[in-house]
């Protein structure tokens, strides 16, 4: 197998090959061109605190011991905004020599600032699978803006497959750059791309939303079903500048439209720190053909979710808040993000997540 990132027939392979399992049949809409959409199990344990199960240790063993209460999922269950819960999920993996996974909130996930992160027997970091992995999954989940209602087998999370080294050079970036441009106007290529916040939009002066504090709660499986004035207050400007507050969650837009060609991935990264006092919230995946022009797109927006620290802090239109790593894939996907998969998101602008009207 080639080196880089699995795509959607390969992934199929591995599903043949029993190195990827579930408790029941894994569902062909689960494989996305270069991911692996991952389903919540039967049971939720609320604990304590967050954690990292450590070497030579299990889940379930630190489960044992930070289990506060259950939550059977079946018929729903309420997911309250400030609590940390733990989800066995349905899938397991058995990895081949050489190949490890990285996990992400899906889109939909982190634009409800629902923080989720995968973890593992033995595992030392959150949302990375070792090489040669065997064993369970499961989901931390922590709701931080809203209280959710989850049930088994939706899917809040997603997983990428990679074979050796990946990730593009920023010399090889340039390369691709030069071949299909990647991004509208000028390319920032550091460690990646980088990408800026868009605060003059062309013939508006709404520019995001900031999740309201006192909300009720989101059926994760209930689509374009909310006012999104129940949950967000809108944020607008004329002066090409907002102010963070700290402790908000912010849902803004990159300034430049992003290509991501059928032979990459990228991953969205957080900017240096030093920066200012923010982050983008959520790291994500961008599958092949986001923003291709033969996908069915000509360049999609990268939503931003963006949460200030401590003190509040002055964002200007242009600033560059994040970055996107992009990566090779192992081969080139059978179908591309886009129209052949009913993507969400193809030829996004600012956009709230899929459950709002």
């Amino acid at each position: 197998m080639k080196p880089g990132v699995l795509a959607d027939h390969q992934m199929r392979t591995l599903i043949a090959e029993g190195r990827i399992a579930a408790d029941a049949p894994i569902l062909n809409d689960q494989i996305q061109p270069a991911s692996l959409d991952l389903r919540l199990g039967t049971e939720a344990c609320r604990v304590r605190a967050s954690f990292l199960t450590g070497k030579g240790r299990s889940v379930a063993d630190r489960l044992d011991d930070l289990t506060m209460h259950k939550l059977s999922l079946t018929g729903g269950a309420v997911l309250e905004k400030g609590c940390v819960y733990v989800v066995p999920l349905m899938e397991r993996l058995s990895l081949p020599a050489g190949m490890t996974g990285a996990a992400s909130a899906k889109s939909s996930t982190g634009r409800l600032d629902l923080m989720t992160r995968i973890i593992t027997d033995g595992g030392t970091e959150f949302d990375r699978i070792p090489e040669g992995y065997d064993g369970p999954l499961y989901a931390e989940i922590c709701p931080q803006s809203f209280s959710v209602l989850a049930s088994p087998g939706l899917m809040l999370t997603q997983v990428i497959f990679r074979q050796g080294q990946t990730v593009l050079s920023d010399a090889d970036l340039r390369a691709v750059h030069a071949r299909t441009p990647i991004v509208s106007g000028d390319p920032v290529i550091s460690d990646g791309l980088g990408f800026s916040v868009d605060l003059r939009p062309e013939g508006r002066d709404l520019v995001g939303y900031r999740a309201k504090r006192h909300t009720g709660v989101i059926d994760l499986a209930r689509i374009a079903h909310y006012d999104p004035a129940d949950f967000w207050e809108e944020i607008r400007t004329a002066e090409g500048r907002i102010i963070l507050d700290p402790g908000a969650f912010h849902i803004l837009v990159s300034r430049e439209a992003i290509v991501i060609p059928p032979d990459c991935a990228a991953e969205m990264a957080p900017y240096l720190a030093m920066v200012g006092e923010f982050r983008v919230h959520y790291a994500g995946f961008f599958d092949p053909g986001f923003g291709w022009s033969a996908a069915g797109g000509a360049g999609s927006r990268g939503v931003l979710e963006v949460r200030c620290h401590e003190a509040p802090f002055v964002l200007e239109h242009g600033q560059i808040v994040g970055r996107l790593v992009y990566e090779r894939m192992s081969e080139r996907p059978e179908t591309l993000y886009g129209r052949e998969i009913r993507s969400s998101y193809q030829g996004q602008g600012l956009k709230l997540s899929k459950h709002f009207r």
